[in-house]
């Protein structure tokens, strides 16, 4: 996945934005206005947590919960710099207390429990502060008799917390079936990328999955697939319209359209 490279032009003053889909410039501030969805050939640019609140929730309704609850760093791990500085940076500069915000608000008046995953923090991995934070908002939404909705944006485990990531797939599946054995409506939506651990626990847990155009959604890469695999996998493997026809997802939303459609089920799903 490439990254949003900004340019400014030779000719204008203002800042305009290359698509890495269809080559073009756009104007950045027209981008954001379309939700940061390319007019021109609908590619959809990767959005922070907190820009996916913003378009999903009402304006001014979101209480975030369990803020408290932090990353750490049990194995005190290394690799190119200490586990524990890397996410005392990001903390500090992005504002985020783990890889996922969680909290309540209202999608056209209607309450809901609502987990985001950051990509923007170390790959939006699975790790036992995100665990343990989904973990207390499916039981905050099962005391509340809220809907669940949690959208995904992640490469998979956290490696530097080693099996202590890797249990947290089994916590949250045990959570989810106690929120479903109480008849809740769990709306799950994955995003550009969702891999991983994540795509083999809660991700895909969902009463409804809903997958954003083109997002790729797999458990290991195409490129570890086919160098396992020796063989050339189709231009389209891995995206949401392939899932969709091989019945892995329930369906296919743009982003614009992606409140209404949510909705629409809750309307229908109480």
């Amino acid at each position: 996945m490439k990254k949003i490279v900004k340019v400014i032009t030779k000719n204008e003053s203002k800042e305009w934005i290359r698509c890495n889909g269809c080559k073009k410039l756009l104007y950045y501030e027209e981008l954001i206005e379309n939700k940061k969805v390319c007019p021109y050939c609908g590619y959809h640019f990767r959005l922070t947590a907190k820009e996916r609140i913003e378009y999903l929730l009402d304006n001014g309704s979101f209480k975030e919960l369990f803020r408290n609850i932090k990353s750490d760093d049990p194995l005190n791990f290394v690799d190119k710099e200490p586990y524990r500085a890397k996410i005392d940076e990001i903390e500090k500069n992005g504002g985020y207390s783990s890889s996922i915000i969680t909290g309540e608000g209202t999608i056209n008046g209607i309450n809901v429990a609502l987990g985001v995953l950051a990509f923007e923090y170390i790959g939006g991995s699975l790790g036992a502060a995100m665990g343990e934070k989904l973990t207390h908002l499916v039981y905050y939404a099962i005391e509340n008799n809220l809907p669940l909705i949690v959208v995904s944006a992640s490469g998979g485990a956290r490696m530097q917390e080693g099996i202590i990531s890797l249990m947290q797939m089994a916590k949250l599946s045990a959570a989810i079936n106690d929120y479903k054995k109480n008849g809740k409506l769990y709306i799950s939506i994955l995003t550009n990328p969702t891999y991983g651990g994540t795509t083999a626990s809660f991700a895909m847990l969902g009463d409804i999955i809903i997958a954003e155009s083109k997002a790729m959604i797999g458990f290991a890469g195409p490129r570890v697939i086919e160098q396992t695999t020796k063989k050339k996998l189709k231009e389209d493997f891995q995206t949401a319209e392939f899932l969709l026809s091989h019945g892995f997802v329930d369906m296919v939303v743009e982003r614009q359209n992606l409140k209404q459609e949510i909705t629409k089920l809750l309307e229908f799903l109480p």
